[in-house]
């Protein structure tokens, strides 16, 4: 499999004993090890686990052992990765060095340690030193520098052509204006652009712009507030200002919608990727800043509460309401306000009827 750190395959015959990464994009870290797993699975059906591990809750002696013992299950490859923050990185120990050396010198078969460190080390680091002092053909060394102009291009790139998408240069360049070229939140951004678009192969500027460019106004932040809250009279209230005084479009309003659902959609498919809460709400909420702290708490648990909540059937069901309003209003004379109004009423109603047994299935 291609490996966009390395810029070439990855496999067994060109896998490497031991990876020492090391820099401020730890992000290229992450998606190395994803390619790896990948790359060393036997087929498809496999799944081995990365054993992760922490020099600041365990040591070097901790690492080489686990390194020397058979995998789990017997599974052909074993993938170890270890954290090491840049104080442990600038000072090892004689009887530390002497345990890597002695590892490298004759390492475990089918055994990849990945050793990573999230920040820049200097040459005169002893970690550094030491594993550089084995041959290319036992370890490789790698800087992770953040990605700038056509390097972070060419990643955006293959990022949605993973997705199966490709994306014009208006719209990468105006996701890395909005997100930034952290890579981590832009490829939760990316994620998030690909699912929206569904079947859309094209991802334009206008893509951008619904799903990454939305700054909420005063009446949008409390819809969107009103909805997490189950809350109908505010709900209708705050709808009743966007068609009266803020002279919103149906198609608009029904956006608003379609996006807070779509996010709790998101957001339960990436936690049951086992993604980072914070992440997950930093890409779905940018605009809540965690500096506000008490706003920041307040906010995030109210939207993981509602994830738990609301159940996939829950949302499919959510989402084909929406989806019926929107023919509706294209198609009939029915009044678009008295619709949204209807769903507003039928959602926030779940709330004391508890779940539906269409939900339930």
């Amino acid at each position: 499999m291609y490996s966009f750190l390395f810029n070439k395959d990855i496999d067994e015959k060109t896998v490497l004993p031991c990876y020492l990464l090391y820099g401020e994009e730890s992000f290229l870290a992450r998606e190395f090890v994803d390619v790896l797993k990948e790359s060393l699975s036997v087929s498809a059906e496999e799944d081995f686990p990365v054993e992760r591990m922490d020099l600041a809750e365990q040591t070097w002696s901790d690492v080489i052992d686990l390194a020397r013992t058979i995998p789990f299950f017997f599974a052909a490859w074993r993938l170890i990765e270890v954290n090491i923050s840049k104080t442990q990185a600038s000072r090892l120990s004689e009887i530390e060095q002497s345990i890597i050396k002695a590892y490298l010198g004759s390492p475990t078969s089918q055994t990849v340690l990945i050793l990573v460190v999230s920040e820049r080390m200097r040459r005169n680091f002893s970690l550094l030193d030491c594993i550089s002092s084995f041959p290319s053909s036992v370890v490789c060394t790698k800087e992770l520098r953040a990605l700038k102009g056509r390097s972070l291009s060419s990643w955006v790139d293959r990022k949605f052509n993973l997705a199966g998408k490709t994306a014009t240069p208006e719209a990468k360049n105006r996701l890395v204006e909005l997100t930034g070229s952290d890579l981590a939140p832009l490829s939760l951004e990316i994620e998030k652009i690909s699912t929206f678009v569904d079947e859309k192969k094209v991802i334009e500027l206008d893509d951008v712009h619904q799903v990454s460019g939305w700054v909420k106004s005063f009446f949008e932040w409390e819809l969107t507030s009103s909805l997490e809250e189950r809350d109908y009279s505010k709900s209708v209230i705050v709808l009743k200002k966007l068609f009266m005084k803020e002279n919103s479009k149906p198609e608009q309003i029904l956006g608003i919608l379609v996006r807070f659902f779509r996010d709790i959609l998101l957001a339960k498919l990436w936690l049951k990727e086992k993604k980072d809460k914070n992440m997950i709400f930093r890409a779905l909420r940018p605009h809540i800043s965690p500096q506000f702290q008490s706003l920041y708490r307040e906010k995030i648990q109210v939207f993981f509460s509602l994830t738990e909540k609301i159940s996939m059937a829950g949302l499919n069901h959510i989402l084909s309401q929406l989806k019926e309003i929107d023919l509706n209003i294209k198609t009939s004379d029915l009044s678009p306000q008295v619709l949204i109004e209807g769903f507003l009423f039928d959602y926030c109603g779940r709330k004391e009827k508890g779940s539906t047994r269409k939900e339930q299935r």
